[in-house]
């Protein structure tokens, strides 16, 4: 169970500021008007389905680095297992910390577990929401077919 509403097509992403590797900082608003963003939330590092999931939209990171877009993960996790969950997996996007949880809840997806939802968010220049699919179960991944759609949709 979610505590906030997950954000609908359309409406303006809530923003954040969360830590990234090495301990930089990253904002959504810091793209707004610059490029499309990715947004893929995972429940947790080193996890099974985390494992497959984030390798499998790694595979699409030449089209959407071509396309100007730009792709971030979000967890729970601290920004130092983060890392190394990416440098594991061969991750090339940066993955964020959502230590506090507050991102999370800001985007619907804080679940009683106190872990993230699944979901994929494409975030368009303007800073609204242009796509999402969020999964009704953790065990799902979110469809990199339905992503690539929705990019070629923005005309990028």
């Amino acid at each position: 169970m979610t505590v906030a509403v997950t954000p609908e097509v359309g409406t303006l992403a809530p923003d954040f500021r969360l830590k990234g590797p090495e301990g930089t900082y990253y904002s959504l608003a810091e793209f707004r008007g610059n490029a499309p963003v990715v947004l893929a939330f995972y429940p947790l590092a080193f996890s099974p389905v985390c494992s497959h999931q984030l390798p499998t939209l790694e595979t699409l990171m030449p089209t959407l680095r071509a396309r100007g877009v730009e792709v971030f993960g979000v967890s729970v996790d601290s920004h130092h297992s983060n890392r190394e969950f990416a440098r594991r997996l061969g991750i090339s996007f940066p993955l964020l910390a959502d230590f506090d949880r507050k991102a999370s809840a800001a985007w619907g997806l804080l679940l009683e577990t106190g872990y993230s939802g699944r979901a994929l968010f494409l975030i368009d220049r303007e800073g609204r929401v242009a796509w999402r699919e969020v999964t009704p179960h953790p065990d799902h991944v979110p469809s990199n077919e339905a992503l690539l759609a929705a990019v070629n949709a923005l005309g990028v």
